[in-house]
């Protein structure tokens, strides 16, 4: 064979390949049509279960972690998240600083959560130490600026998770210190109106983040807090958002509560009581360019098992 030949089947050959094994090679996984949210709320520390009360034998960061890991063997595409309140409530953060709240979360696998005001109780300086040494997870806060350097590395404005194909962009809300925190406690970081936030993140992350889902993690109250805008005022007022994952009121919701705005759009609002007696599940389904929401919750006892 002549050489002229020879690389002229060779060119053929490698022709061929490329319309066969290596474009399907090539080719993107199907997007996933579920994305589970396993989320909590003020967990205040609550290490170990109720010992006694209308709550004996719920709760603690162990079963709690059993559940998670269970579910998501079998739903992969799952993130696990938290609307603030993690310290303050049980003798575990007096003794040790909310070091043992943060260490047990990143062991159950939690993905992101976003600061509440009783996460401010050993001040400022402390918390952005404790998330630095212990935290396995992330952290977000869009209208709680912090002015210390290393807050814009450890806490975020807003981030992105890309799972099973589909890109879900978080924010964080904060609800407004005076006059719930002492002074000294958040010296260094400024409360930023959270409605007009929430618009310029979701512009963010609909615009230029291409975002599939928009999800804002609120220690607002399901109500707000004396005058300050709660969740309920973020649905009705903020075009875009997809969820509110939220927390700071305590509030026991069985299943999402759907807020319609001026515009008829839709937003959920989720929250699990305190202390992780309760696990909410939210099942983001993607149809036809829309997101569905679904959701439900689980009590964190001995005997419950995905």
């Amino acid at each position: 064979m002549d050489r002229r030949l020879f690389l002229q089947r060779i060119g053929q050959a490698a022709c061929a390949a490329s319309l066969t094994g290596c474009s399907a090679w090539a080719a993107p996984p199907p997007k996933a049509k579920v994305i589970t949210l396993l989320h909590t709320n003020d967990t205040h520390s609550r290490i170990d279960p109720f010992t006694t009360g209308p709550y004996k034998g719920q709760g603690g960061i162990a079963q709690r972690a059993a559940w998670i890991r269970a579910f998501r063997a079998k739903h992969p595409h799952t993130l696990v998240i938290d609307a603030g309140d993690i310290f303050q409530g049980t003798p575990y953060f007096n003794l040790f600083h909310g070091r043992v709240e943060l260490e047990t979360m990143s062991l159950a696998g939690y993905d992101i959560a976003t600061i509440g005001n009783h996460d401010f109780d050993l001040g400022a300086e402390w918390l952005l130490t404790a998330i630095e040494r212990y935290a396995k997870f992330s952290f977000c806060s869009a209208n709680l600026q912090f002015s210390q350097a290393a807050a814009q590395k450890w806490i975020r404005p807003y981030l992105l998770r890309t799972i099973g194909g589909r890109k879900i962009g978080f924010f964080g809300l904060g609800v407004r210190c005076e006059g719930l925190i002492p002074t000294h406690l958040w010296r260094g970081v400024r409360y930023l109106d959270p409605i007009a936030v929430s618009r310029k993140m979701v512009q963010l992350l609909r615009g230029t983040h291409q975002c599939d889902a928009v999800i804002a993690l609120s220690h607002l109250g399901f109500v707000g807090y004396r005058s300050e805008p709660g969740d309920m005022d973020l649905a009705q007022q903020v075009r875009g958002i997809d969820l509110i994952v939220g927390g700071h009121t305590h509030t026991f919701l069985n299943a999402p509560k759907r807020i319609s705005n001026a515009f008829q759009e839709q937003t959920h609002i989720v929250q699990v009581g305190h202390s992780g007696v309760w696990l909410g599940q939210v099942d983001l389904h993607f149809t036809d360019g829309h997101v569905h929401v679904q959701g439900t919750t689980h009590p964190i006892t001995p005997e419950q098992t995905p």
